[in-house]
């Protein structure tokens, strides 16, 4: 499936969208309360935990009031180059070098030096707790189907779009990407920025305020299981996917 695909709108703005310019409306953007840096971290921390990390948003940002007192570990490292890789795409076009460079800076921790910011050369799955769950794209196609994917989102970038159809179009990067899993390790983190970085690109800044990453964080189950719409990549039956898609709206709520 192309991430430009329309099949599924109408029925998606019919049923979900429809609310989104009045939540949008009613969505406090404002830094009266949390700061814009404060926001980026807890996007961070809250993707970071989806993928495992045990550090809660409290216990960091206590770390960044006393770094003196705090030995840097491994999890606290993890969050602060994905707090990097955010600041990045917060001052850059959304484009394929960039998300590169993107997952170059976040994944320090996560790869040996010669796999960060390039794309996987092996094949991968992804494993839960009966086993393997997802066998992705094998690694001789990925870069073709991520030179597609991102001519998708340069048109889809230059195209006028209603907030709808935006929120539409994000959250079928995010599972689309997710579904190719293009590097050995860090897709969830990159599709969950992806998705934001698109929506700020048609919007404008102010929407990386919203909590995406905290809704998934806390809506996990829900989360893995509809963005599951296969055993591997070309067996996705996408006409499942409007229940993922209507996660992204409810983090206005």
């Amino acid at each position: 499936m192309r991430i430009t695909e329309r099949k599924y709108l109408d029925t998606y703005i019919r049923t979900i969208g429809y609310e989104i310019p009045g939540l949008i409306h009613h969505f406090d953007f404002s830094e009266n309360k949390r700061g814009f840096d404060y926001l980026t971290r807890s996007s961070a921390v809250y993707s970071s935990n989806i993928e495992g990390n045990s550090i809660d948003l409290n216990s960091y940002m206590n770390y960044e009031l006393n770094k003196d007192k705090f030995k840097l570990g491994k999890e606290i490292k993890e969050i602060e180059d994905l707090i990097k890789a955010y600041e990045f795409a917060q001052k850059n076009p959304l484009n394929e070098k960039n998300l590169l460079t993107c997952h170059n800076i976040f994944s320090e921790t996560l790869l040996i030096k010669s796999k960060r910011g390039k794309y996987r050369m092996e094949q991968v799955g992804v494993f839960g707790k009966s086993g393997l769950a997802y066998m992705a794209i094998e690694p001789e196609f990925i870069e073709q189907v991520m030179e597609t994917f991102f001519d998708d989102i340069k048109e889809l970038i230059s195209t006028n779009l209603n907030e709808k159809e935006v929120f539409y179009f994000s959250s079928l990067i995010h599972i689309r990407f997710a579904h190719i899993h293009p590097f050995r390790d860090g897709n969830g983190r990159a599709a969950r920025l992806l998705e934001k970085w698109f929506i700020t690109e048609k919007l404008g800044r102010d929407f990386w305020k919203i909590p995406s990453e905290e809704y998934y964080k806390v809506n996990q189950s829900q989360y893995y299981e509809t963005i599951n719409l296969g055993v591997n990549y070309y067996e996705l039956n996408y006409d499942k996917c409007l229940s993922f898609l209507a996660m992204l709206p409810n983090c206005l709520k």
